[in-house]
């Protein structure tokens, strides 16, 4: 009987084999250690896409990426500075996005059920 050792998934095992007429086969010949070859290097990802964003004065991007549950205001309406356009659900939280200044909705770029990624344009204010 031949005794081995077997390695399998990180765990060790040791088993002993008898040839099937019964005869002790001799150990078989350790084999030369195979040369260890690096692994290729993978090539750099690539950049994240752009996000459109709005740098006007009275634009507003979102804070965070999440979902629009509402859209609060039309095109045309009047809001005051803090009050809720849009709101987002990011993480199980509704949040209020709100105007950043008083003044008239000029554009709307989302709609309810829109995914929309950090820094994406909401709404702009004029």
């Amino acid at each position: 009987m031949s005794k081995y050792k077997i390695t399998l998934n990180g765990k060790t095992y040791e088993m002993e084999v008898e040839g099937i007429d019964g005869s002790v086969s001799a150990a078989p010949a350790k084999a030369a250690p195979k040369a260890v070859t690096p692994a290729p290097v993978a090539a750099p990802a690539a950049a994240p896409k752009a996000v459109a964003s709005s740098s006007a004065a009275g634009a507003v991007n979102s804070p965070m990426p999440g979902t629009i549950l509402r859209v609060n205001k039309n095109v045309g309406d009047t809001v005051a500075a803090g009050e809720a356009v849009v709101v987002l659900e990011a993480m199980k939280m509704e949040n209020d996005i709100p105007a950043s200044k008083a003044g008239v909705i000029k554009s709307i770029a989302v709609a309810q059920g829109q995914a929309v990624a950090a820094g994406e344009f909401l709404f702009e204010v004029e």
